[in-house]
């Protein structure tokens, strides 16, 4: 029953043909729906725990699901803090099991709150990842549903914005192709989509596309100064 993911099915091809006038659309006019204040309270949490335990280079995992991804990377980069944003409250609220083999890492924290806000919130107050991941998020396949894509969405210049290591993965080569495409049409930047494997998955979906018989796709790039991250809000 574990491996019993259906392949992903479009119609569409190869990279949507309007994936770089959306791109440049987006880059020329600034989004600016206003934030929730719900989700202006989930990142000051965030942003407080953070600081709690000491600035640590920061490490955003965006669309973090249960947070299992959210442990294994806190677990790997033990000297840097790990956020954990998710919209589902049932999902952030779960008791993830951690699956390590060394003890559950205490360097981060999962919290409920909507991506787009959120990824506006960090550039306003001027703090930048060292790390960003992508990791999964949902394909909308339909030929129509470009928007919907985070490359295709109107906050994606921000999440380029914040800058350091960005991250994405997809059972969907298209998707991955279409991020790096975005990215590069926003940095200039060469970026590349390209096959990934790995031995040891660290989110339940990447767990159960390996199990299915998927080939996972990535791409990643170097979008700023490694411990960018640095609060420079007082500067």
């Amino acid at each position: 029953m574990f491996a019993n993911s259906s392949p992903i099915h479009s119609a569409q091809t190869g990279v949507h043909d309007q994936l770089a006038a959306t791109v440049a659309k987006h880059a020329a006019h600034k989004f600016q729906k206003p934030v929730s204040s719900y989700n202006q309270a989930a990142f000051d949490t965030s942003i407080t725990a953070w600081r709690a335990a000491g600035s640590a280079p920061l490490i955003l995992d965006a669309g973090c699901g249960v947070g299992l991804s959210t442990m294994h990377l806190a677990a790997e980069y033990q000297d840097h803090f790990v956020i954990g944003v998710d919209q589902s409250a049932d999902r952030v609220g779960r008791n993830t099991l951690w699956s390590g083999n060394t003890p559950q890492p205490q360097n981060f924290i999962r919290i409920r709150a909507d991506l787009v806000d959120y990824w506006r919130l960090l550039l306003a107050a001027r703090i930048y990842p060292a790390r960003h991941y992508l990791l999964y998020p949902n394909p909308w396949p339909k030929i129509g549903q470009l928007s919907r894509r985070w490359h295709g969405h109107p906050v994606f210049p921000d999440i380029v914005a914040l800058g350091g290591i960005l991250e994405c993965r997809s059972n969907w080569q298209i998707y991955v192709e279409e991020c790096a495409s975005a990215l590069t049409q926003l940095t200039g930047i060469d970026v590349g989509c390209e096959p990934y494997e790995t031995a040891a998955p660290i989110t339940p979906f990447e767990s159960k596309y390996l199990a299915s018989g998927h080939q996972l796709w990535r791409c990643q790039v170097q979008l700023g100064k490694p411990g960018g991250n640095q609060d420079r809000s007082a500067t």
